[in-house]
């Protein structure tokens, strides 16, 4: 990742080109750039649309949201706009999906194009008030965020808009959207699925806009550089670029940004390629799904491609699993991490997940073919859930038993599949309570 120089920078900066639109900001030491040097880079927030055309540039550059469900940025920002209260804007920067560190590497090296995104977000739905959501644990990015707000409000930056930031629980569903306006607000970090939405009342009371970090810069950048650069990466349908988490038997880790479109072999091949063959990539974090290796790598990184294996770009976490890695025992080792991650709100999340969980363990051990049960066991507690979590749940798992059908066979026949017990996958320690 190569910092644009900063000496010498023209009055309006020109924009980023190729795929790298965010990244291409980032200092090679990795320090988060202060306000001048963020201005010096990508121009003054006041550069870029008025609030009454930043909504229009918006639906026309074709954005998505880019923390897991892909929603039309400009659909959500006319929904809580509808709404006959002053608004809230709430940055997602909690990033609680453990495979992922996209949003935690804007927040701890670009604060200011994030911020800038939600400045601009407030003015034009007439919020006053921007609240920054952080993982309690994400301290460095904390400090980056606490620094950026105190310069932007020395400088008087940001006009009548006041920005916060909250440091939120670190639970797995804490980063949900409701479960965030129900911490804000003084309640648990729980989510739900039943009304009234966020954007309907939300913190407060307020229509809320609860929107992702990587979204809200690729917003500000659009208002300087317009929906027309935005589109010149990517596709029609699926326009700009994306960041994305790679992990496992990759050479080159970490955060990669390309146009969405691209290869994922090529996405590998930038990568520095893999490390050893893999049996597998599961794709869209732990909520996401698995996918065999040689179908992905012929793939585009397009939900429309993605969708023909029943997979969707998700939080954009993408994980090769070594071949020579127990997939089986992956499966179960974050299965029992997920239910254990329950909200513990409805019998399906609290005492499904937990037989779900279980008998992937008996599988991985080779202690019984519980296969037609964890079949029956997904489609009970698929959909029936008071949130998401079960299914997000019974997805990893459902892919995952059908993609390494042979370990699984393997493992029920001798109690292992011959692979060495791995932590490929990662797992937070336990944190709640901090």
């Amino acid at each position: 990742m190569n910092a644009r120089p900063l000496a010498a920078a023209p009055s309006r900066p020109l924009p980023p080109t190729g795929e790298g639109r965010l990244l291409s900001g980032i200092r090679d030491d990795g320090r988060a750039l202060s306000l001048n040097e963020h201005v010096a880079t990508y121009g003054s927030a006041r550069d870029g649309a008025r609030a009454e055309a930043f909504v229009a540039e918006l639906e026309s550059s074709g954005l998505t949201g880019r923390g897991g469900a892909a929603f039309p940025i400009a659909a959500k920002f006319q929904a809580v706009a509808a709404g006959r209260r002053r608004p809230v804007v709430v940055v997602n920067g909690a990033e609680s999906e453990p495979a992922s560190g996209k949003d935690r590497a804007l927040l701890r090296t670009l604060p200011h194009l994030v911020l800038d995104g939600a400045v601009l977000a407030a003015e034009a739905l007439g919020a006053k008030q921007v609240i920054v959501a952080v993982s309690r644990g994400a301290a460095v990015e904390q400090a980056a965020l606490a620094a950026a707000v105190a310069e932007r409000a020395r400088a008087r930056v940001d006009g009548n808009v006041s920005l916060r930031v909250a440091s939120v629980p670190r639970a797995f569903v804490a980063g949900e959207e409701t479960a965030l306006v129900h911490f804000l607000d003084g309640g648990p970090a729980k989510p739900t699925f039943t009304p009234p939405r966020p954007f309907e009342r939300g913190v407060g009371g307020a229509p809320t806009l609860v929107q992702n970090v990587e979204t809200l810069a690729h917003a500000a950048l659009i208002s300087r550089f317009g929906a027309d650069w935005f589109r010149e990466v990517g596709t029609e349908s699926e326009p700009g670029s994306a960041l994305l988490t790679l992990s496992g038997a990759v050479r080159r880790p970490g955060i990669h940004e390309a146009a969405l479109g691209t290869r994922f072999e090529t996405l590998v091949d930038e990568a520095s390629g893999l490390t050893q063959p893999v049996s597998g990539f599961l794709v869209g974090g732990y909520f996401g799904t698995w996918v065999p290796a040689d179908a992905l790598l012929r793939l585009r990184l397009l939900d429309a491609d993605l969708g023909l294996h029943g997979a969707s770009l998700g939080t954009r976490a993408i994980v090769a699993l070594p071949a020579d890695a127990c997939a089986v025992g992956e499966i179960a080792r974050v299965t029992y991490y997920l239910a254990g991650e329950s909200a513990g709100q409805c019998g399906p999340c609290v005492h499904g997940l937990a037989a779900i969980a279980e008998g992937m363990e008996r599988v991985a051990s080779g202690r019984a073919d519980d296969r037609d049960r964890l079949a029956r066991w997904v489609d009970v507690v698929r959909g029936r859930g008071a949130c998401k979590h079960p299914d997000g749940v019974t997805r990893f798992v459902a892919s995952g038993l059908d993609v390494f059908a042979d370990e699984v066979g393997l493992h029920l026949r001798h109690g292992r599949c011959g692979a060495r017990p791995s932590a490929v996958l990662p797992i937070p320690r336990e944190v709640r309570n901090e």
